[in-house]
């Protein structure tokens, strides 16, 4: 549905790219396309509405075109709209049951409280669902409206928190979150073996040639195990995160620009990069640990409880002395020590520990880029417009 869309909004006149003619055309298409007639009609009308939020968000400078969505690339997801279609109730402690259109009635997992039956009215009650497919397979997500009371402010402490690849969060009260490896060692050996598999099939097809059921095989194996991996990583972050929002008022961090952080050193045909499978790994290291997510979660946490979030400038907060505010070359001698080379000065310590007793110093002295106000992540600059979607 949305790439027949996308390709009927490039073949229309600009004129003619409006809301009403996109309605009328998805309605004949589900006339005249029979496996776009089965799809619900109100599931329909939220890809359209997806659609046109995605080019809104593109001319504000928020997100990219919408492009064509791969069959491979993309997560199958349905949308069912209206909440009081879904007839939903708790068979016993584990399961409950919903009615999904086209399907009928089904079981999910219960994993929480829902505002089902005389637990539900106007304030707070159910208004919609959707049908998400990953690699470990079917899932639904329920959208709930509540009308949640403004929380006291926190009475926690502040802190200051650097995040890092050996050490996952560093708090300046000398506090420290970290974790193991997210895939066992027999699932990292499997996963490794599957890789491999995939490589050697890949090979023995020719350009062009379409791919062979074994290698889509191959290739569902190795998405299965990786997404395993990604729920153990956010399982571990929404723990942490919530325990760290309970304990303290005000939370800062620095504010990466990870999308810069991440990018390839392999350079251009003229000026070859240096390093280039280090810093490759590197990036997969940073990409591993999410750390854009974990201020996303704390973010909202905090603001549950009454707390704050903020964001304070990156550069030298891991070179400078947290106990007599010099920087000088050289202090931090491994990943863990820092040892201060200032003659009247010598501190030495942990490394994370000084760089976020640092982050917390800068809030303090009136650097936070944002105000501390529950939120942390700052609008992208306005761009142009592209010509084509004007």
């Amino acid at each position: 549905m949305w790439n027949c869309l996308h390709a009927w909004w490039q073949m229309m006149p600009k004129e003619k790219r409006t809301l009403a003619n996109a309605d009328a055309a998805i309605r004949q298409a589900r006339r005249d396309v029979d496996f776009l007639a089965v799809l619900p009609a109100q599931a329909a009308q939220a890809v359209l509405k997806t659609y046109f939020q995605a080019w809104k968000n593109c001319w504000d400078g928020r997100a990219d075109a919408p492009n064509f969505k791969a069959r491979f690339r993309s997560t199958l997801t349905v949308d069912v709209p209206q909440g009081r279609d879904l007839n939903i109730v708790r068979v016993h402690r584990r399961w409950g049951m919903a009615n999904l259109p086209k399907i009928g009635r089904v079981r999910f997992r219960w994993t929480k409280d829902l505002p089902v039956g005389k637990h539900a009215d106007k304030d707070n009650r159910i208004t919609g669902a959707r049908l998400v497919k990953d690699p470990l397979g079917w899932h639904i997500a329920f959208r709930v409206q509540s009308l949640e009371p403004v929380p006291e402010p926190h009475q926690g402490p502040e802190t200051g928190i650097d995040v890092g690849i050996t050490v996952p969060l560093a708090l300046s009260d000398g506090e420290t979150y970290g974790h193991g490896a997210w895939l066992t060692a027999r699932e990292q050996a499997r996963l490794l073996g599957l890789e491999q598999r995939a490589a050697r099939r890949k090979k023995h097809r020719k350009p062009g040639e379409r791919t062979s059921r074994r290698l889509h095989h191959s290739y569902d194996q190795i998405a299965e195990l990786r997404a395993k991996a990604k729920r153990r990583a956010s399982d571990w972050q929404h723990k942490t995160t919530t325990k760290i929002a309970d304990t303290y008022g005000t939370v800062v961090v620095e504010a990466l620009t990870i999308t810069n952080m991440v990018k390839s050193a392999k350079g251009t045909v003229d000026q070859p990069g240096k390093n280039v499978a280090q810093k490759s790994g590197l990036n997969r290291s940073v990409s591993g640990e999410a750390w854009g997510r974990t201020v996303t979660m704390l973010t909202y946490k905090l603001a549950r409880r009454g707390g704050t979030l903020a964001k304070v400038p990156a550069p030298n907060t891991s070179r400078r002395c947290s106990a007599c505010g010099f920087t000088t070359p050289g202090s931090r001698e491994t990943q863990a020590l820092f040892v201060c080379k200032n003659p009247d000065c010598g501190w030495t310590g942990n490394a994370d520990h000084n760089a976020a007793r640092n982050i917390l110093h800068l809030y303090r002295t009136g650097h936070a880029l944002i105000p501390a106000a529950g939120r942390a992540v700052a609008r992208r600059a306005r761009r142009v417009k592209p010509a084509t979607a004007r």
